[in-house]
């Protein structure tokens, strides 16, 4: 349970009356649960949806939604997403990738790419089929969290400090394997072996993208696991809604 609320103390904004001071390795050790933190973000858009549905169009619906999915989480990964945007943008060094992504400002390549990020989602997310919304508003929350798992464990840190070297320390095989046994039974009771078909599309494209970081940084950072949620999020929406037609 102390771990749980630590993984929801991590992954969103929501103020917790718990005590959930960490030990050491406890954010790490906490992966284990991030696809479950996915699945209860997810559950507060399926409530939000079921109470607002009923009176506003469903383009507007949709992008409440997204919102509220920003707002819940801080819009932490999206600052991930426009940072590496930005250090693709330099076309520069590793240290040099590595420097603008770190600088609080949000250059133009980067608010572009949360721009493109936010509307490939609610229109991803508009053209799912009302029949399968509310396994997608679960699917996709649950997808992107174990993505962050996968991205971490058996990395290198690209740098000594960040979000990211602090989760390295505690995360190993133990957490990737009951994480993504958590992540495929949930995929397959929402979603059958479609569920299962999604998994497996999040894996690759969750293991492309760390090969790649680890050729251009060297490693992970925390902005790069931030992006690859992002990406997962964006893509499984995408999934979901040419699933769902067949």
């Amino acid at each position: 349970m102390r771990l749980y609320l630590i993984a929801m103390q991590f992954l969103t904004i929501i103020p917790l009356p718990f005590d959930t001071r960490c030990q050491k390795d406890d954010l790490g050790r906490s992966l284990t649960l991030f696809p479950l933190a996915g699945l209860t973000i997810g559950a507060l858009l399926v409530a939000v949806n079921w109470l607002v549905s009923g009176f506003l169009p469903r383009s507007l619906t949709d992008a409440l939604l997204i919102t509220v999915l920003s707002v819940v989480t801080g819009a932490l990964h999206l600052d991930g997403l426009a940072d590496v945007c930005d250090g693709l943008a330099a076309r520069g060094s590793r240290e040099r990738f590595l420097a603008v992504m770190k600088d609080s400002y949000v250059g133009a390549a980067g608010a572009a790419g949360v721009v493109l990020g936010l509307l490939l989602k609610w229109q991803a997310l508009v053209a799912i089929p009302e029949a399968f919304k509310w396994q997608a508003l679960l699917l996709f929350l649950l997808l992107s969290r174990f993505s962050q798992v996968q991205s971490v464990v058996f990395s290198k840190n690209a740098r000594s400090d960040g979000l990211g070297s602090i989760f390295i320390g505690g995360a190993g095989k133990i957490q990737l394997l009951l994480a993504g046994i958590i992540s495929l039974a949930a995929c397959w009771f929402l979603f059958g072996y479609k569920g299962v078909v999604l998994f497996v599309a999040a894996a690759l494209l969750t293991q492309l993208l760390k090969m790649w970081s680890h050729r251009r940084l060297g490693g992970i950072t925390g902005d790069v696991v931030g992006c690859i949620s992002e990406l997962n999020e964006i893509t499984a929406l995408i999934l979901i809604a040419a699933l769902s037609s067949l």
